[in-house]
C-alpha cells in the first residue's frame, strides 16, 4: 500500500480566512461582529451567576490574580538567568468552557490515538510492518533524530510505552476540532494547568460551584497508581521526577508536580546507575529509584549512548531501561513521533490498523521528503504554515518556528518555495487554520463598561492530555491547558508573550470531589516513594550554601549598617581606631572593595586633609559599595562579595532547592535583590545616594532577612538538609563573629593608633585610661554586629567593659548569638548528621573545641589587666588564641563537610 502524504482533500476544513469560531457566541463570526454579545448557553449561565456585581468586581479580581501568580512564585522563563527574577506565569481571569458533547468527542478523539500511537510505537521498535507495508516512509521512521535504535526490541514495564501525552486542537469556524500537534517526549504543562485550576477556582468561586465542572485529581492519582503498579520496586518503589534542573523555563512546574504527587525531584547529577541499577545519591549514601517521570527529552537521557555532551542525564540510564531495572514514563523512543511530517500518514494507519477513521482529524499535512506532496503542497504555500520536520532543521522547535504563508511577500514566499524545493526532506507544510477566539477580560475595562459588554477576544489552541490509567489504558484528563496568543496575532506560543487560562470541562455525570493527587493510603505507607526522607547530594550542597549565604547576607547587611551608622557618629568622627576596625571588616567582607584607602592610611592622611573628610570618603566607599549599579567607579574586572552579590547568591543557592521552600519562603528570597536595588535606584533618582538613604534600604533589607530566618528556623522539616542548612548558617557565623571580636581586641592594643593622625596628642580619652573598657561607640558597634544589643543590656546595662562583653558574646549558653552557644549547636548538629546518639559526639564534631573549659581560662582573674596598657595580660592572649583558633576551624570544617556529604568520595554504600 502506497505511503499517504496528506490527508484527503475532503477533510480539510472548510473556513474563510475572514470568519472564525468565537466560543462567547458559540458560532463563527467575522471581523465586523466579532463584539457581538449574545452568549452560547453554557457562557449566559456564566454570566448569570457572575451577576451584576460580580461583573463590576473583575478589575479587582484580575489584580488579584496577578497577585497571587506573584505570591505563589509560578513562573515560566523563556530563557532562564540565575540573575534575574523569575519571568511571573501568564494566566487569563476567565476559562474556556466546553460543554459535555465536544468533549466527548475529544475524549474518543484522544483515546483512539493513544491506542494507534502505542500500537505504531510497539511497531516501530518491533517489526516496522508500517514501514514495509508502505504507510510510512523509512526515512521518516528510520531517519528521524528521535528514533532510538538502541531501544529496539525493548518491552516497556506494565506494557505501556506511553503514560503521558499532550495534543495541540485547534477549533475551525463550523466548532470541529482538528489536531494540529502532538508531545509525547516529556509534554510540559500538566503543573501549570493545576496550578491555574487552583487559581481561577478561589477567584470565581460562584460560577465554579454551580456549574457542573468535572475535577482533575482523579487523573493524576491513576497516573500515579500506574507508576507504582508497575514499577520493579514494587507498591512501595521509589518513584522520582527527573528534571533538567533549575534553569529550564518550566522547573517552576517540575518542582510543583514532583511535590504535589509525592515524588523526589532529582537531575541527573543527582542520579547514577550501578550494575544496571540506577540509584540516588543521599547523605545516607546510595539509594535504589525504580521509576522515573521524565521531563527531560530523549537526547538528553545518557551521554553514553546520545548526546556526548549532555550534562543533563545519567551515564548508562538507557541500559539500566533496557534490563528492566527501572522504569521511565515516558519510554524512551518516543521523539519520532512528534514530527509534523508524520501526521500526514496518520488516517490511512487509522484504518488500516484500527478499522476507524480518525475521530479527531488531522490537519491536511504534506512531508516535502516525497516527490509527489512537494508538487501538491508548492502552489499551495500563501495558505498554508511551513514547519521544520525535525527541530535540527531550522534550529528551533517545530510549533515556535512556523512561518505563515500569508504573512510573507511574493518574494519571501518564492525565496521559501525555492528552500523547500531544495531541501524537501527538512520542511512539512500544513494547512492554515484561522484560530477560534475565547473571551477575556482586558486588563483594566475603559469608560463605562463593566459587564460581558467589555469582553475582548484572544486566539487560542486547546492543549489535553491522556495519563496511564493503571488498567492498560489511558484517561484523558477533563480538562487541559488553553494557550492565548498575544492580542491581534493568531500565532500561540508562550515563548512569544503567549498566555494560558484554565479549562472547565461540564459533565452531565457526578463529579469526582476527590481534591488529592495522590492516594493518602500509599503515602503514608510509602515513606520512601514520598521523598521525604531523602536528600541529595545536591540538594543537601545546596542547602548548605543556602544556609551560609543567609548567615552572610545577614552579616553583611548589619556590618554596613553598623559602620554608616557609626560614621555618621559625632563620637567616630574623633576616633581613628573604631574607623580603622570598621574599615578592616568591611574589606574582609566585601563591603568596600579590598584596598580602598583607610582613614589612617588614606594619601592625604598626613597633609592637611582633616579626618572628617576621610572619613566621610571612606563612608561613601561604603555607600557605592551596596549594589554594582550603585558604583559606577568601581575598576573594571573587579568581583566584590558586597550585599548585593550576597543577596543574589543567595537566591541561586534557593533556587536549586525550591521545591523544599514554602511559597512565602522563596517569595522573600526570589525578592530580595531586587527589593534592595529598587529601594537604592528609587533614593538616588537625583543621581546621588546619601548615607541616610542607604540606611533605609540596608534596614529594609534587614527586615526581610530576618524573615527568611525565620522562615528556615520554623518553617522546615528537621531533615539533614535542614541539620546542613544549619551548620551552614552556623559555621558562617562562628567565622564572622570570631573575626570581629578578635579585630576589636587586636585593633585598640596597636601602639599607634592611640594618637590623632592630625594633632600627635590622645584621640580619645577611653583609650588612654585603661583597656577594659570600650569606647562606647566600638562596645554598641560590636554587640550590633553580634545582634545581641537587647540581650547584653538586660544583663549588664550600660557597661563596655571587655570582662562583660566576654561574658554575653563569647561565654553565654543562652545566647544564640554567643560562640559558645553556637560552638555546642554546631557540635550537637554535626554529630545528628554523622547519624550519632543525642550526646555521643564524634567525627566532624569534635574537631571543634568543647566550650566547657573557656569559662575557667577566661573569667578569672580579671581578663584585663588596666595597669599594664602596652601588653596583653595571659587571659586575653587566651582568648585572642581562642578566636584564631576557632575562625580556621570553621572554614576547615566548612571544606571537611564538603569532602565528606557532597562529593561521595569515599562513599559507595548502596542500600536496596
Amino acid at each position: 500500500m502506497p505511503a499517504r502524504a496528506a490527508s484527503t482533500p475532503a477533510q480539510e476544513p472548510v473556513a474563510p480566512p475572514t470568519r472564525r469560531y468565537h466560543e462567547w457566541s458559540g458560532r463563527a463570526l467575522g471581523s465586523g461582529d466579532a463584539r457581538q454579545t449574545t452568549p452560547s448557553p453554557h457562557w449566559g449561565r456564566f454570566a448569570e451567576l457572575m451577576g451584576a456585581s460580580g461583573w463590576a468586581d473583575l478589575d479587582e479580581r484580575n489584580r488579584r490574580l496577578a497577585r497571587q501568580v506573584r505570591d505563589n512564585g509560578v513562573s515560566y522563563n523563556v530563557y532562564a538567568d540565575p540573575d534575574q527574577p523569575q519571568r511571573p506565569w501568564s494566566l487569563d481571569l476567565l476559562p474556556l468552557i466546553i460543554p459535555p458533547e465536544p468533549w466527548a468527542h475529544i475524549e474518543r478523539g484522544v483515546q483512539q490515538r493513544m491506542r494507534l500511537l502505542e500500537h505504531l510505537l510497539a511497531d516501530a521498535y518491533g517489526p516496522q510492518r508500517a514501514v514495509r507495508d508502505g504507510f510510512i516512509p523509512s526515512s521518516v521512521l528510520l531517519g528521524a533524530p528521535g528514533y532510538l535504535r538502541s531501544m529496539h526490541g525493548v518491552e516497556a514495564l506494565g506494557g505501556q510505552r506511553l503514560c503521558v501525552a499532550a495534543f495541540d486542537l485547534a477549533r475551525d469556524a463550523d466548532g470541529l476540532w482538528w489536531l494540529v500537534s502532538q508531545r509525547l517526549q516529556a509534554p510540559s504543562g500538566l503543573g501549570y494547568l493545576l496550578e491555574n485550576r487552583l487559581t481561577v477556582r478561589k477567584l470565581l468561586p460562584e460560577c465554579f460551584e454551580a456549574m457542573p465542572v468535572q475535577r482533575l485529581a482523579a487523573s493524576y492519582r491513576a497516573l500515579v497508581a500506574h507508576l507504582r503498579a508497575h514499577n520493579p520496586g514494587g507498591p512501595d518503589g521509589h518513584l522520582a521526577l527527573l528534571t533538567p534542573g533549575p534553569y529550564t523555563e518550566t522547573y517552576f512546574e517540575h518542582a510543583y508536580l514532583a511535590r504535589q504527587l509525592g515524588l523526589t525531584l532529582v537531575q541527573g547529577s543527582d542520579l547514577t546507575v550501578r550494575g544496571e541499577r540506577l540509584y540516588l545519591r543521599t547523605l545516607r549514601g546510595l539509594q535504589p529509584v525504580h521509576a522515573l517521570l521524565k521531563r527531560l527529552d530523549d537526547e538528553y537521557l545518557d551521554p553514553l549512548e546520545l548526546r556526548a555532551d549532555s550534562q543533563l542525564g545519567v551515564p548508562g540510564l538507557l541500559q539500566a531501561v533496557r534490563a528492566g531495572q527501572v522504569m521511565m514514563a515516558n519510554l524512551p523512543g518516543a521523539g519520532w513521533l512528534e514530527s509534523p511530517a508524520l501526521l500526514g500518514f496518520m488516517p490511512a494507519l487509522a484504518q488500516a490498523w484500527l478499522g476507524e477513521a480518525l475521530t479527531l482529524p488531522t490537519l491536511p499535512t504534506w512531508w516535502c521528503g516525497e516527490r509527489a506532496a512537494l508538487h501538491d503542497v508548492l502552489p499551495r504555500l500563501r495558505h498554508c504554515v511551513i514547519k521544520p520536520t525535525e527541530r535540527a532543521a531550522l534550529g528551533v522547535n517545530p510549533s515556535s518556528g512556523a512561518v505563515l504563508g500569508h504573512t510573507l511577500d511574493e518574494r519571501a514566499l518564492n525565496e521559501w518555495a525555492g528552500r523547500i524545493a531544495r531541501q524537501g526532506e527538512d520542511f512539512t507544510v500544513q494547512s492554515y487554520l484561522p484560530l477560534a477566539h475565547m473571551p477575556v477580560w482586558p486588563a483594566q475595562a475603559t469608560g463605562a463598561a463593566r459587564g460581558p459588554e467589555a469582553l475582548q477576544s484572544r486566539s487560542y489552541m486547546l492543549r489535553v492530555y491522556a495519563l496511564a490509567d493503571g488498567q492498560g489504558g489511558w484517561q484523558v484528563l477533563p480538562g487541559g491547558l488553553a494557550r492565548l496568543g498575544p492580542s491581534g496575532s493568531d500565532t500561540v506560543t508562550m515563548q512569544r508573550g503567549g498566555s494560558s487560562a484554565d479549562v472547565w470541562v461540564l459533565t452531565q455525570g457526578a463529579i469526582d470531589t476527590h481534591t488529592r493527587l495522590r492516594d493518602a493510603a500509599t503515602s503514608t505507607t510509602s515513606p520512601v516513594g514520598s521523598g521525604r526522607h531523602h536528600v541529595t547530594s545536591r540538594a543537601a550542597e545546596n542547602l548548605f550554601w543556602l544556609g551560609r549565604y543567609t548567615e552572610r547576607a545577614e552579616n553583611t547587611v548589619r556590618l554596613a549598617q553598623v559602620t554608616l551608622e557609626a560614621l555618621a557618629s559625632e563620637d567616630t568622627r574623633g576616633d581613628l581606631v573604631t574607623a580603622q576596625w570598621l574599615h578592616q571588616l568591611c574589606m574582609t567582607h566585601g563591603v568596600v572593595p579590598w584596598g580602598t584607602p583607610s582613614p589612617s592610611d588614606h594619601p592625604d592622611a598626613k597633609a592637611a586633609s582633616p579626618l572628617g573628610d576621610r572619613l566621610r570618603q571612606f563612608e561613601r566607599s561604603v555607600v557605592l559599595g551596596l549594589a554594582p549599579s550603585a558604583r559606577p567607579d568601581a575598576p573594571a574586572g573587579v568581583q566584590v562579595a558586597s550585599v548585593d552579590f550576597n543577596l543574589r547568591a543567595l537566591r541561586q543557592s534557593a533556587s536549586h532547592v525550591r521545591e523544599r521552600l514554602s511559597l512565602e519562603h522563596w517569595a522573600l528570597i526570589d525578592r530580595a535583590p531586587q527589593q534592595l536595588e529598587r529601594r537604592l535606584a528609587s533614593l538616588r533618582a537625583d543621581g546621588h545616594l546619601t548615607n541616610m538613604d542607604a540606611l533605609a534600604a540596608l534596614r529594609a533589607s534587614s527586615q526581610e532577612l530576618a524573615a527568611i530566618t525565620g522562615a528556615q528556623t520554623d518553617r522546615m522539616a528537621r531533615d539533614d538538609g535542614w541539620r546542613l542548612l544549619s551548620i551552614g548558617r552556623l559555621i558562617e557565623r562562628l567565622g564572622f563573629f570570631s573575626s570581629v571580636l578578635l579585630g576589636a581586641l587586636q585593633e585598640p592594643g596597636a601602639p599607634d593608633t592611640h594618637t590623632s593622625a592630625d594633632t600627635g596628642a590622645d584621640a580619645n580619652p577611653d583609650r588612654t585610661e585603661g583597656r577594659n573598657t570600650l569606647p562606647a561607640i566600638e562596645g554598641d558597634a560590636l554587640l550590633t554586629l553580634f545582634d545581641s544589643m537587647v540581650t547584653f543590656q538586660s544583663q549588664f546595662a550600660q557597661r563596655r567593659d571587655w570582662t562583660a562583653l566576654v561574658e554575653a558574646l563569647v561565654l553565654d549558653r543562652d545566647n544564640p548569638r554567643a560562640l559558645a552557644w553556637v560552638v555546642h549547636t554546631l557540635r550537637g548538629r554535626m554529630a545528628r548528621l554523622d547519624g550519632r546518639e543525642r550526646g555521643d559526639l564524634g567525627g566532624l564534631a569534635t574537631s571543634l573545641p568543647h566550650p566547657d573549659g573557656w569559662p575557667d581560662q577566661m573569667r578569672q582573674p580579671s581578663l584585663i589587666d588596666a595597669t599594664d596598657p602596652p601588653h596583653q595580660p595571659p587571659q586575653l592572649q587566651r582568648l585572642a588564641t581562642l578566636l584564631t583558633h576557632l575562625r580556621e576551624q570553621a572554614w576547615a570544617l566548612s571544606e571537611s563537610v564538603s569532602t565528606a556529604y557532597f562529593t561521595h568520595v569515599h562513599s559507595g554504600r548502596l542500600t536496596h
